[in-house]
């Protein structure tokens, strides 16, 4: 049974039609890519998904449970969490402040979070390093793994990063990528939207191809990396993808 089952997902903003009967499925500790080009649906899926779009028709289970009509914050303490394009740290707090407001389901608990942030520092020892420094004051890098950090702090079985090597250099965008498989051979399920495609299949188990709204493509991540097709878009930057 798939972690995250999304069915015939229809959205819409005002009278035009966003998604149009997405479907797709995250299984547990693997990592799910969603390519597209820009305005595909891709950032919409995702926040769907997170409670923060909600959808006309369609269903979305995670883990047993329907997530549709749920507010964000009761899909977060669920499991599901998600990294915004762009980051959206907090640039006037510390990496650590950031950090603890990343774990406010638990802040009654200040072992739990605690041992939250530990786990963080295992994952990114760099933000150890920063862990009284300013937000605003790290490296694009560096405050991507702060986000990323932040969303981990509620421990949950489904991470969504929604352009994670945004505006980094390639070697930059490489480490963070990698880390990110990382985390899942570590047990937590990630749904990736990924401007770099080459990287984002090199990285992930299966992946999906939006265009306009709709699934045109999907299959083990592999196997979509030698399809001429995808190549094609690759390379030309994305165009519509037709089966």
């Amino acid at each position: 049974m798939a972690l995250l089952e999304v069915k015939d997902l229809r959205v819409f903003y005002a009278n035009i039609e966003a998604l149009k009967g997405i479907s797709l499925e995250v299984h547990k500790a693997e990592i799910v890519a969603v390519l597209g080009s820009n305005g595909a649906g891709k950032t919409t899926t995702l926040q769907t998904i997170s409670g923060l779009i909600r959808p006309r028709s369609g269903a979305i289970v995670f883990d047993g449970g329907s997530l549709v009509g749920k507010p964000a914050h009761d899909i977060v303490g669920l499991g599901v969490s998600q990294v915004p394009e762009g980051r959206r740290i907090f640039k006037v707090l510390t990496v650590e402040e950031n950090l603890n407001l990343g774990g406010y389901l638990n802040r009654s608990q200040r072992e739990l979070v605690r041992q939250g942030r530990e786990r963080v520092f295992e994952i990114f020892p760099r933000l150890a390093e920063r862990r009284g420094q300013l937000a605003g004051t790290l490296s694009g890098g560096e405050q991507q793994m702060l986000a990323i950090g932040r969303a981990l702090m509620s421990d949950p079985k489904l991470l969504m990063l929604d352009e994670p090597s945004l505006g980094l250099s390639p070697l930059l965008s490489r480490l963070l990528l990698k880390i990110v498989r990382e985390i899942a051979n570590r047990g937590t399920a990630v749904l990736l939207v990924e401007q770099n495609a080459r990287q984002a299949l090199a990285i992930s188990d299966r992946a999906y191809v939006i265009e306009t709204g709709s699934v045109v493509l999907s299959g083990q991540a592999s196997a979509l990396a030698r399809d001429p097709r995808v190549q094609k878009a690759y390379l030309g930057g994305f165009e519509a993808v037709t089966t």
